[in-house]
């Protein structure tokens, strides 16, 4: 062990860091320590920590099930990190990763989130309470939904999120249940069953099941759904990638998941910035919102890819449908490349937007007083609104996310309204 390195464990271990195995554990020297708590914090042999941004908070247990390499996470208290490597994710109070996770880039779990052994996300943000199983990749979702630890939404064993496409485009985020609603911790779970798969971009409204064992390809956006996919038909047919014969839904599905992430940027910037305490710093919730803007940036860098594309699309749709071939179509995939400055344009003003000031601040008012009656706790407080007051902050989220979906509406009227 070098001396810097040396300096640092003994500076850990003097603050209140368990480490079991001194020797075992790596701090890069980029590391700021005093960005790791002494209070309960644990971390177990094989821990790597490294980057600048790591934050590590009251009662994190690291490294329990196996080797860590933790680089720029923004770690909360009493999370637990099992083993696995974790990179520029966010964990929040009581979230938790089982061994061999393997969890990347503008990846989010909220208060009490967790994912269970051998598990792979990037830019995947799960709401409070959400559970996966094990052996899953759920990569570029939002997945909210559920009320509490006996009632939340949940992800079965050996599920995947399909986020490439034959076209090879990642403009395939999929929307489980929504922000303005699923903030508020009153809506009914989405189950998705085990060994079965999700064909994004994809909408599932709240309230969904999907039977074990399907693949489903489709947008649900009816709640209390039970969804049962039929198997594909055997054969071989004649294919041309790059047609992107439903272009109008791969856009509208990717332009209501960024309206929900401004939606969820203003619930960060502004309610969540009223509870910020000792539990949860400024750094953490700075950390969220940077990490939020960043996968803001992946979904709208995902969409101008694809808009890049459409010139080939409408030669390569046209050379295979002839005289058959589809005005509107092609119309759509026009508009998309022609119109697509304007609509990156708004989607970056979008996102400092705030919404409805009088629906905004009087939602925040509320539950300003609500922190006042029941403290600072993250989930006591949301559980603790008022029905009406919930209502109310919802409305305001829906504005939030409405704009962007009515902007966008304005500037590519060809891609029809969003419902």
């Amino acid at each position: 062990m070098t001396l810097e390195k040396r300096i640092h464990i003994d500076f850990l271990l003097k603050k209140g860091v368990t480490i079991p195995n001194p020797e075992s554990v790596d701090i890069g020297p980029e590391v700021d320590i005093e960005r790791i708590s002494g209070d309960g914090v644990t971390l177990y042999a094989g821990t790597k920590i490294y980057g600048s941004s790591t934050l590590i908070l009251r009662g994190a247990v690291i490294g329990l099930e196996g080797p860590v390499t933790v680089k720029d996470c923004y770690i909360g208290p009493e999370v637990r990190l099992a083993g696995g490597y974790f990179s520029g994710a966010v964990f929040l109070k009581g979230s938790a990763a089982g061994a061999g996770a393997h969890v990347r880039e503008g990846t989010i779990l909220e208060e009490a989130a967790s994912i269970a052994h051998t598990v792979g996300l990037k830019q995947t943000l799960l709401f409070p309470f959400v559970t996966l199983g094990s052996l899953i990749n759920f990569c570029d979702c939002l997945m909210s939904g559920g009320t509490g630890k006996q009632d939340h939404s949940e992800v079965g064993s050996s599920y995947i999120h399909f986020n490439f496409t034959p076209n090879q485009d990642k403009a395939t985020a999929s929307l489980l249940g929504d922000v303005p609603r699923g903030v508020m911790l009153r809506e009914r779970p989405i189950f998705l069953g085990g060994q079965g798969g999700l064909v994004g971009p994809c909408r599932l409204a709240f309230g969904t099941v999907i039977a074990a064992g399907c693949i489903y390809r489709k947008d649900e956006l009816r709640p209390g759904r039970l969804l049962i996919g039929a198997a594909p038909r055997g054969g071989s047919v004649p294919f041309s990638s790059g047609t992107y014969p439903n272009i109008k839904r791969i856009f509208n599905n990717n332009l209501a998941y960024v309206a929900n992430l401004t939606a969820l940027m203003q619930w960060y910037r502004h309610a969540r910035a009223l509870l910020v305490s000792g539990e949860f710093p400024q750094a953490l919730l700075d950390g969220l919102i940077e990490t939020l803007a960043r996968g803001i940036d992946e979904r709208v860098a995902r969409l101008r890819a694809l808009s890049r594309k459409m010139p080939a699309a409408i030669d390569i749709y046209r050379a295979g449908a002839g005289e058959n071939a589809s005005a509107q179509l092609i119309a759509q995939k026009q508009a998309l490349f022609d119109r697509w400055p304007d609509i990156e344009e708004m989607m970056g003003r979008a996102r400092d937007r705030g919404g409805d000031a009088r629906l905004r601040d009087g939602f925040l008012t509320k539950l300003a007083e609500e922190i006042d009656r029941s403290g600072r706790d993250y989930l006591t407080v949301i559980k603790a609104l008022k029905p009406e007051a919930a209502a109310s902050g919802t409305r305001w989220l829906e504005g939030v996310a409405a704009a962007v979906t009515e902007d966008a509406a304005d500037l590519i009227p060809e891609m029809g309204s969003m419902k």
